[in-house]
């Protein structure tokens, strides 16, 4: 069977009456494809599987470049392991992971590192019979007797909660199904606070249980009615309150609760004001807010718990033009604040007693840090991960009254993993408007700036700075001569929050253009050319995946788009789904006419013309809650419809996963050694 063959088998017939999409204005829409939303019809399992049976066919040809790609990945990874363990009281906490096991095993040990070790959740146990599994919670109470965890069994991120005694091993009678990823527990040790989920996947409702009881004799703490808001419950590192935060991409509120109260009222901070968002902490007497109020980049205020009034606000860090306050972290004796200049992640430190501060500095060009798990608040010691694109993620506790650090722990790459022979760059492109758009770059040293194979990726959106780390999975590519490059576009945050407000609403094609420039400037000046040049994105950055391939088709070689929210307008339209009433403050309203408009005119499925296009592997999630299935199927469809080349197009659905596709560390690994494996083949740059 030729490959024309097998496309015809899988190109999906259009609806026999084609449906009218009701849009902006009570417009009407032809979607030849809107069918495929419907999971239980017969005709769209049967279009996937054929899809998946084309892919399989299709990338016959690399089983043993998937295979080699497979083995090298997963002998750099230590498969026995043991996490750094962090101190909360009397206890040490860690994970570990076994050879030939797919999933962590959580352990405690008390007193000391040498004590006996203590098994309190073996997920490997957990996904026999499932071929997915996933943690929300895993908390554990203040006295360290009952484990609070949550698990998803199918991808589709709807949690059931369960409480274990931790003495006895024995689980408490209720479970809690429908749960989100957010808990608190009360100082008490018998109560607990978790979010619940609407029928679109929405936190909107705060419970307070009481163990041992009937889930049916939970309170409701709180409803929030508003579908653009999502619920969430934590608690301050001092263990004094519980917080209860509503919030939107733009507008927050937060209540507290006193935690040796747990029957006791929650309290409003400040009221919901649109387009102000506030975040806070506790200290001692005072409460401090992390707030955009007045301040793009935000500031820092605090204020007495017994007057938590906005009028009682103090100023602690002003706004600043050049520096994004991202957050904050407090201790006994210290605060230490995380910020972004000029496109990296910084940390200061202060001492609250002299309010002397410094700086935590790092020696690469580009790089990421951030807290790890600091669960001790009497302490001096702060713990970070340090990471960059030859550096491996690399644990330091750092002592907040010497300035020194300690080195616990460089994530180990087996094989000999050598950073010398590889260098990373900080380089700048121009957009079309004239902005200076950073990109890092990672290569293998020696290679020569001749038209590489090069593999570029982005996200720019909410705000997501994309993170730059190390990744030993990408040495297959960097070792076969392709050079990795992150374009940090509009819409995310490195450059502050103006770079995220102007890559969103009316503003999002900057996103589009400022990828678009970010390749134009790496062809000039010759680190790759159109014939090698792969790009890939996930999610959000599918999107952007799908609007540049649009926009500037010569440009690309190979696109791989990951889980990509293609199909803007009519899923932002329709509420029912999940987080599409939040998304109109990212992209807009719909049923607004001005931003109807601008969004259709990038939304990449509305834009699939009669034209070539490059060689395109995209993926989807049957169970993802996210990004709907349906939105990669639909956007194949119309591809095959409509696009004039003979490139590759291939879709492959997980059948069993959601929106991280696999679950477990091996399988990940088999799926990411097929994405290569296209690349590779693709750009023609393997060896076999």
């Amino acid at each position: 069977m030729n490959q024309d063959d097998i496309q015809t088998k899988v190109t999906p017939p259009v609806a026999e009456k084609q449906p009218c999409v009701l849009e902006s204005g009570g417009e009407c829409r032809i979607d030849n494809y809107f069918w495929m939303r419907d999971r239980d019809n017969p005709k769209v399992r049967a279009y996937l599987g054929a899809e998946n049976a084309y892919t399989q066919i299709m990338m016959q040809h690399t089983e043993t470049l998937q295979k080699q790609l497979y083995e090298e990945m997963l002998a750099r990874i230590k498969e026995t392991d043991l996490s750094v363990p962090y101190r909360k009281d009397d206890y040490y906490y860690y994970s570990r992971t076994e050879e030939g096991k797919a999933y962590p095993i959580y352990c405690r040990k008390k007193g000391s590192l040498d004590a006996p070790e203590q098994v309190l959740l073996n997920q490997n146990e957990l996904a026999q019979g499932h071929e997915f599994l996933s943690n929300g919670v895993f908390q554990v109470s203040p006295n360290h007797q009952i484990l609070a965890y949550s698990i998803d069994t199918v991808g589709s991120e709807k949690y059931k909660l369960f409480f274990l005694d931790l003495n006895t091993f024995q689980f408490y009678p209720e479970s809690i199904s429908e749960t989100h990823y957010s808990l608190a527990w009360a100082n008490d040790n018998q109560t607990v606070f978790y979010t619940k989920i609407d029928a679109a996947n929405r936190p909107f409702q705060v419970f307070r249980h009481t163990l041992g009881t009937t889930v049916d004799e939970d309170v409701l703490i709180y409803q929030e009615q508003d579908e653009a808001y999502h619920l969430y419950v934590g608690k301050t590192r001092s263990q004094a309150y519980i917080l209860m935060s509503s919030g939107s991409s733009v507008t927050s509120e937060t209540y507290y609760l006193d935690a040796n109260n747990s029957t006791a009222s929650f309290q409003l901070i400040h009221p919901r004001t649109t387009g102000v968002l506030y975040e806070i902490d506790h200290h001692s007497d005072y409460f401090y807010i992390v707030t955009n109020e007045e301040a793009v980049n935000f500031k820092l205020m605090k204020t007495l718990v017994a007057s938590p009034a906005k009028e009682n606000w103090q100023t602690v860090i002003p706004h600043r033009e050049d520096v994004l306050l991202s957050r904050i972290s407090l201790f006994a004796n210290h605060l230490v604040i995380y910020e972004r200049k000029g496109g990296l992640p910084i940390g200061r430190v202060q001492n609250l007693s002299t309010n002397e501060e410094h700086l935590i500095t790092f020696p690469e060009p580009t790089y990421n840090f951030y807290e790890e798990n600091n669960r001790e608040f009497n302490t001096t010691i702060l713990r970070y991960k340090y990471t960059s694109l030859i550096t491996p993620p690399s644990v330091f506790d750092y002592d907040m009254e010497t300035n020194q650090q300690e080195l616990k722990k460089e994530t180990e790459v087996l094989g000999g993993y050598d950073k010398s022979q590889y260098k990373s760059e900080w380089l700048i492109a121009t957009a079309k408007d004239g902005t200076q758009i950073p990109i890092s770059i990672v290569y293998k040293q020696g290679i020569k700036k001749d038209g590489n194979p090069l593999f570029l990726t982005g996200y720019g959106a909410y705000g997501v700075s994309y993170p730059i780390s190390f990744s030993s999975n990408r040495l297959s590519l960097l070792n076969r001569g392709v050079v990795f490059a992150i374009a940090h576009i509009r819409g995310g945050q490195e450059m502050g929050r103006k770079w995220y407000e102007d890559g969103k609403l009316l503003y999002k094609k900057n996103t589009f253009t400022d990828f678009i420039a970010c390749a134009e400037y790496l062809i000039a000046e010759k680190w790759t050319s159109p014939n090698h040049l792969a790009i890939s994105g996930g999610s959000a950055g599918g999107l952007l995946m799908g609007a540049v391939i649009n926009m500037r088709p010569d440009l690309f070689k190979v696109v791989v788009a990951n889980v990509p929210f293609v199909d803007v307008v009519t899923t932002i339209l329709d509420t029912s789904l999940p987080l599409s009433a939040m998304e109109r403050d990212e992209w807009g309203d719909p049923n607004d006419k001005v931003y109807y408009n601008y969004m259709k005119s990038y939304s990449p499925y509305d834009n699939v013309e009669a034209k070539d296009y490059p060689d395109i592997l995209i993926t989807a999630g049957l169970n993802d809650s996210r990004v709907k299935y349906w939105e990669p199927a639909k956007w194949t469809a119309k591809l095959r419809e409509l696009k004039t080349d003979n490139n590759v197009l291939l879709l492959k659905t997980n059948m069993e996963a959601g929106h991280g596709g696999a679950s477990g560390r091996y399988e990940s690994l088999k799926e990411l050694a097929s994405k290569y494996a296209f690349v590779l083949t693709q750009l023609d740059n393997y060896s076999n």
